[in-house]
């Protein structure tokens, strides 16, 4: 199989945990008989300091003739500390979604049984967890208008913005995998307070009663979601939620796994999709050699199996990283104090799927 692959390390510590996956891929095409080409492009900081643009119409067109897009991360504290800064990394981050049409995120979550100590949570609420956030991508808050201040100054305001076929969307793809999972949606909003929440339970009810009357689907509030998933996650199988919520609860998943480093995600949109950790730039660790390449490496098995159709190829990579840190070869933020830093944890990983 011959695939091209955009890949947009961006700032940070991305080009070290983009490096390394592309390394596994690499191995994967050596071993299997596959041949991945890569385009690299960028995004973020990086950009806004090539030519002004935090996402430059090149790594657009670039992105579209893809098969696939490999993402690492964005952001810089020259921007995140600078709030007068009219063009931030995180602008073009927001644009390629949106241009791209990804409207879907996708974050597993399933601890590791040899790392249950890496947890701040007690074992035995954590063991056995398994579950999905299905997180809207491309509405809400972060792209309602208007937004912005009043003319003295003193006054912000963002604006919440649902419309019901972007629920719908979002919502199928939510049913689809518990279809193919232990079959419950959990809708995650704030129907209690915000009009657009009602939207969403209204109309994923609809979907339920009409399309999915086999799923179980129920309801909670995100301050609810948010204590249970660290008292009971192993209650969750597929959580969907709209953009804000979704940001925020799979972020906080990281608890379960015992490290943000570990945590994949994929987007997808009608066209195209893009696989990223869900973690962020990481600055105080960029050129370090100390930030945890898995959670990339994980998303390029996303992208075998989600995107290529390559499940056996992706399960070799998961097995490769399970291995991996089932042999103790973690970077520090899973084992304080570890001898293996991003090259040897991610060299660790090539060498056995070669193996």
């Amino acid at each position: 199989m011959k695939k091209n692959i955009a890949v947009l390390p961006g700032d940070g510590i991305g080009p070290e945990i983009i490096a390394q996956a592309v390394a596994v891929l690499d191995a994967v095409a050596e071993r299997y008989g596959h041949e991945f080409n890569y385009e690299y492009a960028q995004i973020g900081a990086c950009a806004i300091d090539a030519c002004g643009d935090p996402y430059p119409q090149e790594t657009h067109e670039i992105c579209m003739r893809a098969d696939a897009i490999l993402f690492g991360s964005i952001g810089d504290p020259k921007y995140d500390n600078d709030p007068a800064a009219k063009v931030r990394p995180e602008q073009g981050l927001l644009r390629m979604r949106k241009s791209l049409g990804l409207y879907a995120n996708i974050r597993p979550v399933k601890p590791y049984d040899s790392l249950l100590d890496a947890s701040p949570l007690k074992n035995e609420r954590v063991a056995g967890s398994d579950f999905i956030v299905v997180r809207e991508l491309t509405g809400g808050i972060y792209f309602g208008e208007p937004r912005g201040r009043d003319a003295s100054g003193n006054t912000a305001f963002d604006n919440c913005v649902y419309s019901r076929e972007e629920i719908e969307r979002v919502a199928h793809v939510a049913f689809q995998y518990a279809l193919r999972r232990r079959g419950k949606v959990t809708l995650v909003d704030k129907a209690n307070v915000l009009e657009t929440s009602r939207l969403w339970r209204e109309t994923v009810k609809r979907i339920h009663q009409s399309d999915y009357p086999g799923v179980s689907l129920d309801f909670m509030f995100v301050d609810n979601a948010a204590m249970k998933m660290v008292s009971n996650p192993k209650d969750f199988d597929v959580i969907l939620t709209e953009n804000m919520f979704g940001d925020i609860l799979s972020d906080v998943s990281g608890v379960i796994n015992g490290s943000i480093g570990l945590i994949p995600s994929a987007s997808f949109g009608k066209e195209r999709s893009l696989f990223e950790p869900i973690h962020g730039s990481y600055p105080q660790a960029a050129g370090r050699d100390i930030a945890n390449p898995i959670a990339t490496i994980l998303s390029a098995a996303m992208m075998l199996e989600d995107a290529f159709g390559l499940s056996e190829e992706a399960q070799a990579v998961k097995d490769a990283c399970a291995k991996a840190i089932s042999d103790g070869v973690c970077t520090e933020d899973i084992i304080p104090g570890s001898r293996y830093g991003t090259k040897a944890t991610g060299q660790y990983i090539v060498d056995i799927i070669k193996a």
